[in-house]
C-alpha cells in the first residue's frame, strides 16, 4: 500500500494544475469549484495562493473543508488518470522559503504578492482517492500519502545553488536522457524526497527518484547516480 500511496504522490509532483472545490457561503453550501495551481511543500501538502477576494477564501473562512482534484490536459482525462485531495485549507503564514520555493515553481505568482491581498492556504489531507486508469481505483491512507520526516525543506536551497551552479552540464544531460531534450537554459527549480523539478529552456520538467531520499546525502547520491546512468 505504501508503493500506492507513492504512486499517487508521484502522480500530483508530475501535475501542478487542478480543481479546487469548496463549500459556497453565498451558495448555501453548494460545492463550488475552479482551477488552481498548486505547490506540495515538503511535507507532501498542498500549497495554494488565494486572494482575500476570492469566492475560495470567502468559503473556506466560513467552513474549510475542501478537495483538490489533480489530472492533467489529456484528450483522453479519464485514461490518463486522477487525484482527489480531500482535507481542510487553513490559512498558513507566510516563510520566505515557503514563498521562494513556490515562486521557483510559479513565478508568474510574483504579480499577485506584489498586490498585497494573496494568502496561502495549505491542504490539510484526510482521504485521497487515486485512479491510476481503467480499473485501477484505491483508497490511498493519508498518512502513507504524507511525505516521512525529512532535512529538504532545510537543504533544499543550497542543493539547488550547488546544482545550478556547478553542475549545468549534468542538468543538460538529465534533459537528454530522461526527455529526449537538450536545453540551452536550464536550472534546478525544486528536489523533494521523490525527486526533483527542471526548469528547462522554460518548460518544466520532472524526474522520479527510484527510492525516497530524506538527506542532503541520499539526494547527492541519487544525482551522482543518474550523473553516471546518462553516460552509459
Amino acid at each position: 500500500m505504501s508503493a500506492l500511496a507513492r504512486e499517487a504522490r508521484l502522480f500530483v509532483r508530475a501535475h501542478g494544475s487542478s480543481v479546487l472545490s469548496t463549500l459556497s457561503k453565498r451558495l448555501g453550501g453548494s460545492p463550488f469549484g475552479s482551477i488552481c495551481p498548486l505547490v506540495l511543500d515538503h511535507t507532501a501538502r498542498p500549497l495554494i495562493l488565494i486572494s482575500t477576494l476570492a469566492e475560495h477564501t470567502k468559503n473556506l473562512l466560513a467552513d474549510d473543508r475542501a478537495s483538490l482534484i489533480v489530472h492533467p490536459c489529456a484528450e483522453d482525462a479519464q485514461a490518463a488518470g486522477r487525484v482527489t485531495l480531500v482535507g481542510h485549507a487553513r490559512p498558513v503564514e507566510e516563510k520566505t522559503a515557503l514563498r521562494a520555493r513556490y515562486l521557483r515553481y510559479l513565478p508568474q505568482a510574483a504579480q499577485y504578492f506584489d498586490m498585497h491581498d494573496f494568502h496561502f492556504f495549505r491542504l490539510e489531507i484526510e482521504a485521497i482517492r487515486y485512479i491510476g486508469g481503467f480499473g485501477k481505483i484505491h483508497w490511498v491512507d493519508a498518512a502513507r500519502f504524507a511525505a516521512p520526516e525529512n532535512e529538504l525543506a532545510q537543504a533544499e536551497e543550497d542543493i539547488l545553488a550547488h546544482m545550478n551552479h556547478d553542475h549545468t552540464q549534468n542538468l543538460r544531460d538529465y534533459c537528454r536522457h530522461g526527455h529526449g531534450v537538450t536545453p540551452e537554459r536550464v536550472e534546478m527549480t525544486g528536489v523533494d524526497i521523490d525527486g526533483f523539478d527542471l526548469r528547462a529552456d522554460g518548460r518544466l520538467l520532472r524526474f522520479d527518484f527510484p527510492e525516497i531520499a530524506c538527506t542532503a546525502m541520499d539526494v547527492r547520491r541519487a544525482l551522482v547516480q543518474l550523473a553516471q546512468e546518462t553516460r552509459l
